[in-house]
């Protein structure tokens, strides 16, 4: 067994459960063997199909579809491209019609896989020699010598060739499926999307048709939350199911399968269910539960112990993204404390203008990465006071105009500072620094900027810090009562702030109100 640093567990041997038929339905079954017949002898149809009829291939009944002329069988191959043999006479309309179908399918169709046994009660129109040399057929039969035993014996020979061209193809598929996710695995920055990639990209290399998702597989992704394992990602049937328990969601077979599966920290492949554990952020163990329509072969257990194994190393990749964005937003939320603390103030108001800022983006439905973004934006909205002169911050008497000026200078040295910097994150956290106090109706500083000429995180972090800054308690000032800033807030309503913002606001305003009961104030140093 092989386990690396990748935190998936990839078995030298697959585990099988053993059956257990009494405690869930049988699995689904298996998709019929589908044989076109084109002839224009009714009789032929008749006893192809009294001689197929009961035949099983690999545990596979047959499928027969009929056709009674050349243009007959060419549509059928537009609609039946994954037929496995195609019976063929070969003359029909004219004397050259089933010869013409096998250029057809062979050149125009591009269909190299279809088996083609050619069938014909008058070899003499069409000799064996010169059709087996110049036409790609796999076989030619003398409807007179054509008996049971022989018919059968075609048959499943010509299965046996289509499944082993099949199952070359599928691995070529999958090879390929393989090596394009494993490309795109390290662009997801978090373990939701990552899962939901790993998921679809599964669906792909194991072959199932991306029409059908819903009805050919189903997964999900699930990890522990309280003591409860819970689904935080999936497709097919339970792409619904995001938030529930898995116990509720699932079988007590799989449920079993799934225990199994942590308590061994080991892979297991069963039938047509597939389970791996991993490691997410911060070494946590997730699970991935994945079930097709059809049972696994050792080929697809094969494909999915390489994908799995470059999902470990994606996972590791995020996790160490995380570190690297946890560690970035420690050093920028204690840089903003930093510079509370020089107003003599030793709250929590970095922290909290942060979160909800954070908050009123993802309800705007900012993407993910934008909310990060506007988050460590938010943190250094005041990062041009690092420059001003202590006594001018810590005042409490009314400022001068002088001072009130200087005060004003902090979004421009704010914007000076991070303007150069060649990070995405720090550009917009310079633009924040430098609109924060521009106003809706553009009576704001330093450009007065009006509207939307105002970026739009400038615009939320000028509600959120406001909102704050009026609640608490100041070295100049005590804080008013949450009422007070409310109305105060609403009065402003298309004056200072954006009005769309103000509505988002205050229609979710009880969870801005949870912010601040849960981050609270430090406190205030007494001068």
């Amino acid at each position: 067994m092989d386990k690396g640093d990748s935190g998936i567990v990839i078995d030298d041997l697959p585990v099988f459960f053993a059956e257990d038929a009494a405690e869930e339905a049988l699995p689904p079954k298996k998709e019929a063997w589908k044989i076109l017949v084109v002839d224009d002898d009714r009789g032929v149809h008749d006893l192809t199909s009294m001689i197929l009829r009961r035949l099983e291939f690999e545990d596979r009944g047959i499928e027969l579809v009929s056709g009674y002329s050349g243009e007959d069988a060419r549509v059928l191959m537009q609609q039946h491209s994954d037929a496995a043999i195609l019976l063929l006479d070969v003359v029909m309309e004219h004397e050259r019609a089933g010869l013409d179908v096998v250029q057809y399918v062979r050149d125009a169709l591009k269909n190299r896989q279809v088996r083609i046994i050619l069938r014909t009660g008058q070899p003499g129109q069409a000799p064996e020699l010169e059709v087996v040399t110049r036409y790609d057929i796999n076989d030619y039969r003398d409807k007179t010598e054509l008996t049971q035993e022989k018919l059968i014996t075609a048959v499943v020979s010509a299965l046996r060739s289509f499944r082993d061209l099949r199952l070359m193809d599928r691995n070529r598929v999958g090879l390929e499926h393989v090596v394009e996710a494993t490309g795109v695995l390290f662009g997801p920055r978090s373990d939701k999307k990552l899962v939901q990639e790993v998921l679809r990209r599964l669906h792909n290399i194991l072959g199932f048709d991306s029409g059908a998702a819903n009805d050919a597989c189903s997964g999900f992704a699930a990890r522990e939350e309280e003591g409860e394992w819970s689904i935080y990602a999936g497709i097919g049937r339970y792409e619904s199911l995001l938030g529930q328990n898995v116990a509720a969601c699932v079988s007590p077979r799989v449920q079993g399968m799934v225990t199994s599966a942590l308590d061994s920290n080991r892979t297991f492949f069963e039938e047509n269910r597939y389970i791996a554990t991993f490691k997410g952020y911060n070494q946590a163990t997730n699970f991935l539960f994945f079930e097709g329509n059809r049972d696994f072969t050792d080929l697809d257990g094969n494909l999915m112990q390489v994908f799995m194994s470059n999902v470990g190393l994606a996972f590791h990749s995020i996790s160490l993204h995380q570190e690297i964005l946890e560690t970035q937003r420690d050093i920028t939320i204690t840089l903003g404390e930093l510079i509370e603390a020089r107003s003599s103030e030793f709250g929590s108001h970095v922290r909290r203008v942060v979160e909800s800022a954070r908050l009123l983006g993802q309800l705007m439905g900012l993407p993910e990465e934008e909310v990060e973004g506007l988050w460590l934006a938010a943190a250094m909205h005041d990062l041009g006071k690092v420059v001003m002169d202590d006594g001018l911050l810590q005042k409490k008497d009314p400022l001068e105009p002088d001072e009130l000026a200087r005060i004003r200078q902090h979004t421009t040295v704010g914007f000076q500072i991070l303007k150069g910097s060649k990070r995405k994150a720090m550009r917009i956290g310079a633009t924040v620094a430098h609109q924060h106090h521009e106003r809706w109706d553009g009576k704001g500083y330093p450009q007065g900027l009006r509207g939307e000429e105002i970026h739009l995180y400038a615009r939320i972090v000028a509600l959120v810090d406001v909102f704050d800054a009026l609640i608490h308690d100041r070295v100049y000032r005590k804080g008013w009562s949450r009422d007070e800033a409310l109305s105060w807030i609403n009065k402003s309503r298309g004056t200072l702030f954006e009005p769309a913002l103000v509505d988002l606001f205050f229609k979710n305003l009880s969870e801005f109100l949870m912010i601040q009961d849960r981050i609270p104030d430090k406190g205030i140093r007494a001068l």
